[in-house]
């Protein structure tokens, strides 16, 4: 779908990428030296400048010319071409504010390995790994966990970011994460219920009382968040495709759910659900 899109050339948005699609102008290729298509001079030579630099940093693997020039609701494009340097990210933490709090556990996917990070084990080595990838998905990671991560580390994340809250918004679902995917049918199963206030109490309890069930099913909610965050990228990437002359190309198969290596303690999660309800 990238190369279809020319809403990242200045001037170009939504309603002229469509007239410029009803044109015949569908993908960066019908960009010739010869202007045959009822688009002015002027406009024209400024699609060509940009689709040769277009070009180059596709070739290049550089999502993040196309990401500083996109709207945030529209870098859902980016998907396809990049999808084998995408790695879907989310944090937890000791507390919901950027400010005097610190994270707990960062989960990583990339689509085929899981990797995860632990506060006073391995967290540091996300600062590597994350380098192997080019770009990062999310949801409001843009206000939350890329700040708290840049926070803490005292790193800048320099990766095209994808935020599912922006692009599934422009779709009409809003709310948090657990909400979109109840939305668009994700079941969470024996972990329904836990979000990322209980998170905080399952890193306590784990602290406080050194309950591994704690931290395992901390792990486990975490990194069912990442897993998916890649079956709503590919749900929101096909229904976006519909919304262009596209429908019927570029739509994408559902990801098979990887077999995630923790579990959740029902117990514990129980417990917790009566202490919180107590407090």
């Amino acid at each position: 779908m990238l190369t279809n899109s020319f809403q990242h050339i200045p001037g170009i948005g939504a309603v002229t990428e469509e007239q410029l699609w009803a044109s015949g102008l569908l993908n960066w290729q019908q960009i010739r030296p010869e202007n045959t298509l009822k688009i002015s001079p002027k406009r024209f030579e400024t699609i060509a400048a940009y689709t040769r630099e277009s070009f180059e940093h596709l070739k290049n693997k550089n999502p993040v010319y196309f990401a500083d020039l996109l709207p945030a609701n529209e870098h859902w494009r980016l998907f396809n071409e990049f999808r084998e340097s995408t790695a879907y990210i989310d944090i937890e933490t000791t507390g919901i504010r950027l400010y005097g709090f610190e994270i707990t556990t960062i989960a990583l996917y990339d689509g085929k390995n899981i990797r995860y990070y632990i506060q006073g084990q391995n967290l540091e080595a996300f600062i590597e790994d994350i380098q192997n990838y080019n770009v990062i998905v999310t949801y409001n990671g843009k206000t939350f966990d890329v700040p708290f991560i840049e926070g803490q580390f005292g790193i800048q994340l320099n990766h095209a970011h994808i935020d599912l809250r922006y692009v599934l918004k422009s779709l009409g679902y809003s709310g948090g994460l657990k909400r979109c995917e109840k939305a668009l049918g994700l079941n969470r199963g024996d972990l329904e219920g836990v979000d990322g206030y209980f998170a905080v109490f399952l890193w306590h309890d784990y602290q406080q009382n050194k309950n591994e069930k704690a931290l395992e099913t901390l792990l486990a909610y975490n990194i069912e968040d990442v897993v998916n965050l890649e079956t709503l990228m590919v749900k929101a990437y096909n229904m976006k495709i519909k919304d262009t002359p596209f429908n019927g190309i570029h739509e994408l198969p559902l990801p098979k759910m990887p077999e995630i290596p923790f579990k959740p303690d029902l117990q514990t999660i129980d417990r917790i659900k009566t202490t919180m309800i107590g407090s």
